[in-house]
């Protein structure tokens, strides 16, 4: 199944971002959107994102302000969007390393267009830098989803090989249940969650009731911890 890449939209301007919302996930992404940049903060610690869409000028805290201390603490790609005078805000956007701008007003096709080139190549490089994880005595190869162990394979059912590859991409950084989820790789049900995280862990964990690799964040979700 391919990915449905997570975009959070970060505008004050709520017909903007009712068109944003609206013709995103139209064409295939998942949307979530915000008014502020503290709302964006709240969001942004419970969720992981693909990609962010950011406005520069927003009462509070500016677009610019949130994307360089986002950039300081994560890899997640964002895109700003300026108004036509805001030639300084670009160039200080770009220095700070967002990934690109889009000036208003603007098509929302082309939009569509510069999200997917950027999540292109943000996942080219993830393939590239992180094609195999590494946990303790463990080898996971993302590409192959393959588990090994020593050099012998773990066998994996094809919900734990999900759940293990979508955990990875993001190891380090804590899931929640709702994402997983939402995305697919869990049940809703609370009880089936339980026992799927039990049984991954029965497979990568010296003592699975004192798990050190695979382990639950409270009130944020699981998190993958890898060397």
């Amino acid at each position: 199944m391919e990915k449905r890449f997570h975009i959070l939209v970060v505008d004050d301007d709520k017909r903007i971002r009712d068109l944003l919302t609206r013709y995103l996930s139209e064409n295939g992404f998942w949307v979530t959107s915000t008014a502020s940049s503290a709302e964006a903060r709240k969001q942004l610690n419970n969720f992981i994102y693909d990609l962010i869409v950011l406005d520069v000028m927003m009462p509070g805290e500016s677009g610019i302000s949130l994307a360089q201390s986002l950039k300081k603490v994560s890899s997640v790609p964002i895109l700003l969007l300026t108004a036509m005078a805001e030639s300084d805000d670009r160039i200080a956007g770009f220095e700070i390393g967002v990934d690109d701008y889009l000036t208003k007003p603007f098509e929302p096709k082309e939009l569509v267009f510069r999200i997917k080139n950027i999540l292109k190549r943000n996942v080219s490089s993830q393939n590239k830098a992180r094609r195999e994880i590494k946990f303790g005595q463990y080898c996971f190869d993302i590409n192959k989803e393959t588990l090994n162990i020593d050099g012998k394979n773990v066998y994996l059912t094809t919900s734990e090989i999900n759940l293990l590859k979508y955990l990875a991409n993001h190891s380090g950084k804590p899931v929640s249940r709702e994402e997983l989820s939402q995305k697919g790789i869990l049940p809703k049900n609370a009880r089936s969650i339980d026992v799927k995280i039990a049984r991954l862990r029965q497979k990568i964990e010296v003592s699975p009731k004192k798990p050190i690799h695979l382990q639950t964040i409270r009130n944020k979700g699981y998190i993958l911890r890898t060397d």
